[in-house]
């Protein structure tokens, strides 16, 4: 049972919980040795460096922050940046954006109750595949790395097939200070125990992404959620506006103390991650006058999750407080206003009442007899 909301001001959020996983998060030193080094796995010496041995400075504990080279493009020259910026057009400009809204039906902001519907398929049962679908339509082969295909390509197909992408609302401070705040939807979380999230950063011209360069110089984030009502300051964020500008400034959200780490809290976010950098890839060299693409992998040490959208326990968040946004392909938006349910099945429960099972079994062991 969720709890009943408290009376806040009209201008004031209802209050976070903080939950710190006492019973269930296990010590750093601990979690480094269940998680193996990806860099003694799989990964060149010179893309990863894994300081479990370093101590972090305000934490008297081990961290994974890292410390790499601050030339991130591939090339410093100006003439590289210039001709890599001319090729780089992965950003819809909105052509007619206005024109295009003026005859679109207007958000329903009456935060109707989310239904709950069946399943799509109430009759399916096992072996049935997709019924209806129709399988003589042929699958086109696509080689993303032929020489007459250009990455935006590649970007366009990845981010409408790869779709609904959960958003990552990431703040971040460098080492000197300075506060940055940025969206990824190149972002999921990957495990629970540890908790464990992921987030990619795409090559662009000229530097890094100043998000990609504070995590490895600091070696600590928050991940917030983006919520519908949030959306307009969230994608305000990110404008390419000039350094010094604060991104907290232009969308207007406000910022709220973490318990572990320097990085703000966003206070509008039903839910936030205090996060430690366990570990840094970067993916390939790059190319000239473009930024090296990277993924970082984050451990969570502190949740919070505002007071009205959760239960007694800090053990779920309502759909109907989180009313989260998805991104889609090129410009597009998802929300979330119906939902259905399947359970998961146990095989010893399924093959007693499954007759299609229970043949399969039967024909299994026929087989073997042979």
């Amino acid at each position: 049972m969720l709890r009943s909301p408290r009376t806040h001001s009209p201008h004031s959020q209802p209050p976070h919980t903080l939950i710190s996983r006492q019973l269930t998060l296990i010590s750093t030193e601990s979690y480094f040795h269940r998680l193996p080094n990806m860099n003694s796995i799989r990964l060149r010496p010179a893309w990863c460096r894994n300081l479990a041995g370093a101590r972090c400075s305000r934490h008297n504990t081990p961290t994974h922050c890292i410390t790499s080279s601050r030339n991130s493009s591939s090339s410093s020259s100006a003439a590289a940046v210039s001709k890599a910026e001319a090729n780089y057009k992965i950003i819809d400009r909105a052509a007619d954006f206005e024109k295009k809204q003026a005859s679109r039906p207007p958000f329903d902001n009456s935060n109707a109750p989310i239904l709950v519907t069946k399943q799509p398929n109430p009759t399916w049962q096992y072996g049935d595949g997709v019924p209806g679908r129709d399988l003589t339509i042929p699958h086109r082969q696509i080689d993303p790395y032929a020489a007459d295909r250009a990455m935006v390509d590649n970007y366009k197909l990845l981010i409408s097939a790869i779709a609904p992408r959960p958003i990552g609302l990431i703040s971040t401070r460098g080492k000197d200070g300075s506060k940055n705040l940025a969206p990824f939807s190149y972002f999921q979380v990957v495990d629970h125990d540890p908790p464990t999230f992921i987030v990619g950063f795409s090559s662009r011209p000229g530097a890094e992404k100043d998000t990609f360069r504070n995590l490895q110089e600091t070696g600590e984030c928050v991940i917030n959620t983006v919520s519908e009502d949030m959306i307009e300051a969230v994608n305000a964020v990110a404008v390419d506006a000039p350094h010094g500008v604060s991104e907290w400034a232009i969308s207007g959200l406000h910022e709220a103390p973490a318990a572990v780490v320097q990085a703000s809290r966003v206070k509008e976010s039903v839910f936030s991650a205090e996060a430690e950098v366990v570990d840094v890839k970067v993916l390939g060299e790059g190319k000239s006058g473009m930024s090296k693409a990277g993924v970082v992998m984050l451990k969570a040490v502190r949740f919070w999750v505002r007071e009205d959208a959760t239960d007694e326990g800090g053990r779920t968040v309502d759909l109907e407080k989180l009313r989260p946004i998805a991104q889609l392909g090129g410009m597009a938006y998802g929300r979330v206003k119906e939902t259905f349910e399947l359970p998961r099945r146990r095989w010893v429960d399924e093959v007693v009442k499954s007759e299609r099972l229970a043949k399969m079994v039967n024909v299994r062991e026929e087989t073997k007899k042979d």
